[in-house]
């Protein structure tokens, strides 16, 4: 099993750990209320920047982070965040901070974003959540970036992400 630690204690992982080269793999969350999956990303650059809650300062940051970053690659990329947030609150999230290029995509319903990509929280913690992630997928679905943040409370390689992105976009 997988571990990374939250405020150091270690927490187990659910599923396989995604490298580059790796087909990015399908998963039904909720952009809003309505169904979302793989298939329903543009064929293009894509970032997803997972994150365990919009409600905490790590996760806040992280998400205005990368949509200050998607600024310079315009409409090339999607990048969406990704948490087990009900969408409500990731919608309340967006308008109060004026995220509008990163969009949203709630596991909560069945967690298979978490399970599939290799970042739900499985035990550790009272409750489940998603690790701190970042992954780049190219037109293709293939993954380009993967990055599982060992210490949950830490931020991403920002630069890093950003560099992949840009270099799947063919910018």
């Amino acid at each position: 099993m997988r571990t990374v630690t939250f405020k150091g204690n270690p927490v187990q992982l659910a599923g396989t750990e995604l490298k580059p080269g790796d087909q990015a793999p399908d998963f039904k969350g909720l952009a809003g209320l309505n169904p979302t999956a793989l298939a329903d990303t543009p064929a293009k650059a894509r970032l997803f920047s997972v994150v365990p809650s919009l409600d905490t300062g790590v996760c806040s940051m992280q998400t205005k982070k990368f949509e200050e970053g998607l600024k310079a690659l315009g409409d090339s990329v999607a990048a969406y965040t990704v948490s087990l947030d009900l969408p409500f609150a990731q919608g309340r999230f967006c308008t109060a901070e004026g995220v509008t290029a990163m969009k949203t995509v709630s596991d909560v319903h069945d967690h298979s974003f978490g399970k599939n990509w290799g970042v739900l929280i499985e035990s550790g913690l009272p409750l489940k959540l998603l690790t701190r992630a970042v992954f780049v997928v190219d037109k293709g679905g293939k993954v380009t970036h993967a990055e599982y943040v060992p210490e949950v409370t830490n931020h991403p390689n920002y630069d890093a992400a950003l560099a992949a992105l840009k270099a799947a976009a063919g910018k």
